[in-house]
């Protein structure tokens, strides 16, 4: 049955992800027929398991919004365990019985019922004694079985986590570094107790079964290894888990030390238990804690050091955070040499000063903290001018904790998106310039402009000696970047990032004034509305942005870096008129948005969807049973080849204004064997 449970999991993820895809960015990674075929195994597995996943495409999940979460008294209290950083006392404990070590995740335990084989109930632990219904967030898990063979009834327990990789994706996508969530166990504990379901099913939220309350119907499980396999076997995933008796605890708790530091579940310890039931309930409990089980923790390694630096990082939000720089030491086996101290309150709690003996450790053996401070001196003074910009800081007082803030609204640390932009492909296309990397560079002062981008050299030793830089890494960062340099006025446009100024709008105003950057700058209101696609919100915010004296400045500062392609300007095109669909893989174009731009600069119009309207589908496998090709059959839509897409570019390349290396690699012409007509002078 397990086996049968994790190819429906494969399936589900399979499938999920051609439905993503064919959906959501407008590609197939499989035809109808290998879908349809996925589908089809899913649902006979389903029928002959009983087992349904939340996520299954043979499901139409609904999403629900609460008023309010209702209260719900467990029919068995939910007591905390007994601790202990001892592994001998865990030998102790066990004594002459075998017992179940498993990991102590960390997020929201949660009661499941389960009737007549469909989950009925999930509830919060809460305070032990009562908990919050959430069933219609806990619906939406993403690996949580709906329906399950057992059709008694059953009652477990399990942990609701967010892993760490979801976690990050999630953080990143909050601007406000102020908002974003401090670890994956707040996120987990706010996502299931949403009102909104949709929310919660947003979150990649998943559930660990780690325990059976009761099972009506079933009398045979007195051992909790053969409880464990039963829920594997109506589908859960358990939490993982190990039998081990007195003689191999020791052995087994460093096991699972061993791989603290590559699982993705959080955990803030291990748990164990024996395995013997009828032998752990006979113990009772006291007040606080039962008597059958017992937690974990880990034992902090500290390590003494010397601190040598206090950094001082400023953030999007304006808020600037210490980190304490020490020298490097080994605990938990990684190297240590730094330990964010969060505010300027923990700072002068623990009363940091250059020279300092310190001691540090890794909470959870994972974030790097600092434990104690053993000589105390006395606090560093924080900056009085922010890192960033060299603005005047200040420090601002929350709910009694301190922390340093920059008090220029224009620092570019708060500007980090549009650094983003700037280098991003549609932009300058600067490559090795990730968002971290720019936060990296602006935090320390390297960049506060755009011009700065392309003075990195001045800071070489120092850059070569970042975290994740190396020689190489710097070359090649340095060799984007000249190569970069070399751009279109288009492109050069859209990077500089002017209000409602995307891709498409930069190319139509870079053609209206005939790829001529001095008109494009002093371009007046009349002339851009004059524009099709331009109106006079957007041609205002234009106008205001070349005019204002700081941005002027910025960019008289940055043009000495920049070359622009000897655009022409051109009537019509090859393609002029003409609107194309593309769909499937691409064999010698890098992407889709490369052969798209080639079309465009050609004078022809992509697309997304095939419709009345659409003159060619370029597929090349005419034969795919997709949406695409029979929405283009019934239409009479032609379907060609990349070949034959890339034979109308060849043949008209002349009159391609934005030709770059991008598109003649795609044309897979090479570029000594370009005609002096069709070379683009950089």
């Amino acid at each position: 049955m397990s086996e049968k449970a994790e190819r429906i999991k494969e399936l589900v993820s399979i499938l999920d992800e051609a439905a993503r895809a064919y959906y959501s960015e407008s590609r197939e990674i499989m035809s109808d027929h290998e879908y349809d075929k996925l589908y089809d195994e899913l649902s006979a597995l389903e029928a002959e398991t009983g087992i349904i996943f939340s996520g299954s495409p043979t499901q139409k999940v609904g999403y629900t919004i609460s008023s309010q979460l209702e209260k719900e008294k467990h029919s068995q209290p939910m007591l905390s365990l007994n601790k202990t950083k001892d592994v001998g006392e865990l030998a102790l404990w066990l004594g002459e019985h075998e017992g179940i070590l498993s990991w102590k995740l960390d997020g929201l335990t949660i009661a499941l019922t389960y009737n007549e084989g469909l989950l009925v109930k999930a509830v919060t632990r809460g305070d032990g004694q009562t908990g919050e219904v959430v069933t219609e967030g806990a619906k939406t898990f993403e690996n949580l079985p709906l329906s399950i063979p057992f059709k008694g009834e059953l009652i477990l327990r399990g942990e609701a986590v967010i892993q760490y990789s979801d976690f990050e994706k999630i953080n990143a996508e909050i601007e406000d570094d102020e908002s974003k969530y401090k670890n994956p166990r707040n996120l987990a504990s706010g996502s299931v107790r949403q009102l909104d379901s949709s929310v919660t099913a947003g979150r990649h939220v998943r559930l660990y079964a780690f325990a059976m309350v009761s099972v009506k119907q079933i009398s045979e499980l007195l051992k909790r290894e053969e409880q464990l396999i039963f829920l594997k076997e109506q589908g859960f995933d358990v939490v993982d888990y190990k039998k081990v008796d007195a003689d191999g605890i020791k052995e087994a708790v460093h096991n699972f030390a061993d791989t603290v530091g590559s699982t993705d579940l959080p955990s803030d310890g291990l748990v164990l238990i024996y395995d013997d039931i009828e032998y752990g309930e006979s113990l009772g409990s006291t007040s606080k804690f039962p008597k059958d089980g017992i937690a974990f923790k880990w034992e902090d390694e500290l390590a003494e050091t010397t601190l040598s630096e206090i950094v001082w990082n400023a953030s999007r939000t304006g808020l600037i955070n210490p980190t304490a720089v020490f020298d490097p030491v080994e605990i938990e086996g990684s190297t240590v040499k730094r330990a964010f101290v969060h505010n300027v309150s923990i700072l002068e709690e623990l009363k940091l000063g250059i020279g300092d003996r310190i001691k540090v450790y890794k909470a959870n053996m994972i974030i790097p903290q600092i434990a104690e401070n053993l000589t105390k001196p006395g606090p560093v003074i924080p900056p009085e001018s922010c890192p960033a910009c060299g603005s005047e800081t200040e420090i601002r007082v929350n709910i009694n904790i301190k922390s340093l803030f920059c008090t220029n609204p224009a620092c570019p640390a708060k500007q980090i998106k549009s650094f983003v932009n700037f280098v991003s492909k549609k932009g300058l296309n600067i490559e090795g310039l990730s968002e971290s990397t720019l936060e990296k560079l602006i935090d320390i002062g390297f960049v506060r402009e755009y011009a700065d981008l392309f003075r990195l050299e001045r800071f070489r030793d120092k850059i070569i000696e970042m975290e994740g830089f190396g020689e190489k890494s710097y070359d090649n960062l340095l060799a984007s970047i000249d190569s970069a340099r070399h751009t279109t006025r288009a492109r050069f446009l859209t990077a500089l990032g002017l209000p409602q100024m995307g891709e498409a709008n930069a190319k139509l105003i870079a053609k209206a004034f005939g790829y001529d950057w001095e008109q494009m700058k002093t371009a007046t209101i009349d002339k851009l509305v004059e524009i099709d696609g331009i109106g006079e919100v957007m041609a205002k915010a234009y106008t205001d942005w070349f005019a204002d004296t700081t941005n002027r400045e910025k960019l008289d500062r940055l043009m000495p870096f920049i070359k622009f392609a000897d655009e022409k300007p051109h009537s019509g095109g090859a393609l002029a008129g003409k609107i194309f669909v593309i769909t499937g893989s691409l064999e010698s174009w890098l992407n889709r948005d490369e052969l798209k731009e080639a079309i465009e600069a050609a004078g022809g119009k992509v697309t997304g969807s095939v419709s009345e309207k659409t003159d060619y589908l370029i597929n090349n496998d005419s034969t795919s049973g997709s949406a695409k090709n029979k929405k283009a059959k019934e239409l009479d839509v032609q379907i060609i080849t990349e070949e034959q897409i890339n034979k109308m570019l060849t043949d008209h390349l002349s009159t391609i204004p934005d030709m770059n290396e991008n598109i003649i690699e795609g044309l897979k012409i090479p570029l000594s064997e370009c005609t002096p007509e069709k070379d683009v002078d950089w």
